[in-house]
């Protein structure tokens, strides 16, 4: 019973430390709770930070792959991943481009912005789901 009781004490007051929910989200670089990102914003900032490997309308170039294509459907690679991806960068997985480098001069809603951009694409191209 005590290590119970010690138990429940712990995650209790580990609890009471955790973050707000605004601190999680930034640590994630996520944007805001309820941001919108903006599809004409984001294609300026694509053409700005990843177009010199992703390509003009996210077609991929031999750098990079494109972003328009079935497996960065959202059903693949949800929002978040892109978040992670350009928080942390990615090791390569599905291509052979190498590793996609951290690009850390882009804020959570910037990014926001870029993958409403690609989701834009995605869609005007039929990849929706």
């Amino acid at each position: 019973m005590k290590k119970y009781l010690l138990f429940s004490l712990v995650i209790f007051l580990t609890a009471c430390e955790a973050p707000d929910p605004a601190a999680r989200r930034a640590a994630l670089h996520l944007p805001p709770e309820g941001f919108v990102g903006d599809a004409a914003q984001g294609g300026a900032l694509f053409v700005t930070n990843c177009s010199s490997c992703h390509g003009n309308n996210a077609q991929g170039t031999e750098q990079g792959p494109p972003l328009v294509n079935n497996v960065y459907r959202p059903a693949h690679h949800a929002d978040f991943a892109f978040h992670m991806a350009v928080r942390d960068g990615v090791r390569q997985h599905h291509w052979g481009f190498g590793d996609m480098p951290a690009v850390p001069q882009i804020t959570p809603e910037q990014t926001a912005h870029v993958i409403a951009y690609i989701r834009q694409e995605q869609s005007k191209a039929g990849i929706t789901r």
